[in-house]
């Protein structure tokens, strides 16, 4: 019998130890194909390179590295290097969280989001940065893939999972929470007394939204969102906030 395919692909790049140990632990019950950047990616977003060539390095046999972004990494992947459409997309481990509106800038966010979009479940996985124990959460993380390929997800559905450093057996369904930071652009000044400047203040909390990410690893728990593709506010397409004067509103298929 042919066992299911996963894809794993990281922002984090080629050489980062959670990834080569969670697609070791995957390739237990399926087979692996590793893409991912061949050097750090982080907050890439879904940027996709359209205007440069991407060269495409084999490090050992399934296990390749791509001078792309995330998104690059799993499209190259899915429609030239699997010889099968895979089960699902694996990003990650990410080296710290990706919780509450971090999945908008997130690359290991938008790996699993490309898998999706490319007919495949697509799961995020981050673990607490610098985390001292990763053991368990290798096995947690391994857990949910295993879980995903057993039952198949919906088409275009997005795990993003949180693993809290020594995190327990525990684990929460969730909603996005939302994550506080120290918003900051520092101006500084280069040797030739040039401006440069750096964007991004470090985390500081979050609001306390019970049943959400945040609250879940601050907690000690693991913790699973699903997510989906579809950004619509249908509340409002049902119930326009305002018409525009000149204009008129077409409602349905119009007359």
């Amino acid at each position: 019998m042919t066992r299911p395919l996963v894809l794993c692909s990281n922002d984090d790049g080629i050489d980062a130890p959670y990834l080569t140990a969670l697609a070791d632990a995957i390739e237990a019950f399926a087979d692996v194909v590793v893409v991912a950047p061949e050097r750090q990616r982080s907050a890439a977003s879904h940027a996709i390179t359209l205007h440069k060539p991407l060269r495409l390095t084999e490090i050992r046999a399934r296990r390749y590295a791509l001078s792309g972004t995330p998104v690059d990494c799993v499209y190259l992947g899915m429609l030239k290097l699997c010889d099968r459409p895979p089960a699902v997309v694996v990003s990650g481990i990410n080296d710290g969280y990706n919780l509450g509106s971090d999945v908008f800038y997130s690359g290991t966010v938008a790996a699993a989001v490309e898998g999706a979009l490319r007919g495949a479940a697509g799961i995020a996985c981050s673990l607490a940065p610098r985390a001292k124990e990763s053991a368990r959460a290798v096995q947690f993380a391994a857990a949910v893939v295993r879980a995903a390929v057993a039952e198949p997800m919906p088409l275009g559905t997005v795990l993003n999972v949180n693993m809290p450093d020594a995190s327990s057996d525990g684990y929460q369904w969730t909603v996005l929470g939302r994550r506080l930071y120290q918003d900051d652009v520092a101006e500084r000044r280069d040797p030739r007394g040039r401006p440069y400047y750096w964007v991004g203040g470090g985390p500081a909390g979050h609001d306390n939204v019970e049943g959400s990410d945040c609250v879940a690893v601050a907690r000690g728990w693991n913790s699973i969102t699903p997510m989906h593709l579809d950004l619509t506010d249908r509340s409002r397409v049902a119930q326009p906030p305002w018409t525009l004067d000149g204009f008129h509103l077409v409602i349905g298929s119009g007359p």
